[in-house]
């Protein structure tokens, strides 16, 4: 998790790392997942995990807690980061907020998505930086 998400996490008195938070990231993240309708290797990929680790997908959505492995929890709180970006960009279209990640953008010359499979944690940053200018921050 980025260094101010940790410290908002222990402001709020949450342990990032606790078994109980990784537990509720990981039901939090499979859901957007199935939000944004991304396959199993693009949610590998925006994980950061090899595309054929389809059991350890399978492992989070059955309610085990994510890995204590802190490249796994940044992509998760930057994945976060841009759902929150989305929700704000859209307030009125929750259901362009969840398609935003699979459709084609001009802007950017691919799927949003696209950019994660490709580049990897680069490609999540650049997307994170990409809404919150558009938000104006």
């Amino acid at each position: 998790m980025p260094t101010a998400a940790r410290a908002v996490a222990r402001t709020a008195g949450i342990d990032p790392q606790s078994r109980d938070a990784r537990t509720r990231l990981a039901r939090m993240i499979t859901t957007l997942f199935e939000h944004w309708n991304l396959s199993t290797a693009e949610q590998a990929a925006a994980l950061g995990i090899s595309a054929g680790s389809r059991s350890t997908l399978v492992r989070y959505r059955a309610g085990e807690p994510l890995a204590d492995d802190r490249d796994l929890l940044d992509r998760v709180s930057h994945l976060l980061g841009i759902h929150k970006s989305l929700r704000i960009l859209f307030p009125h279209d929750r259901g362009l907020a969840y398609a935003w990640m699979t459709t084609s953008n001009r802007r950017l010359g691919a799927r949003p998505i696209e950019l994660v499979v490709r580049h990897g944690f680069e490609g999540l940053l650049a997307l994170r930086r990409y809404l919150d200018f558009q938000r104006g921050e």
